[in-house]
């Protein structure tokens, strides 16, 4: 491979820090967007499902009293 002969006779430190390092440069902004709308939707998943989580803990909890209440009363 073209890419592999490319490298072969390159030092170490420009493969494993010089390259990377440019590439960061780069890419960095869209690095940095893929992670945050990545985290953004991974939150927005979180608190969905914690609201509603609470909606059916609270539908439950009242149901459940009200059943209770009127079925005392027969």
């Amino acid at each position: 491979m073209a890419v592999q002969e490319v490298l072969s006779g390159m030092p170490w430190w420009v493969k494993w820090v010089a390259i990377p390092l440019i590439a960061i440069v780069v890419f960095g902004g869209l690095i940095a967007t893929v992670i945050g709308f990545v985290i953004g939707l991974l939150f927005k998943v979180l608190l969905f499902a914690a609201l509603v989580g609470g909606l059916v803990y609270l539908v439950r909890k009242f149901k459940g009293s009200s059943d209770e209440s009127s079925h005392g009363k027969w």
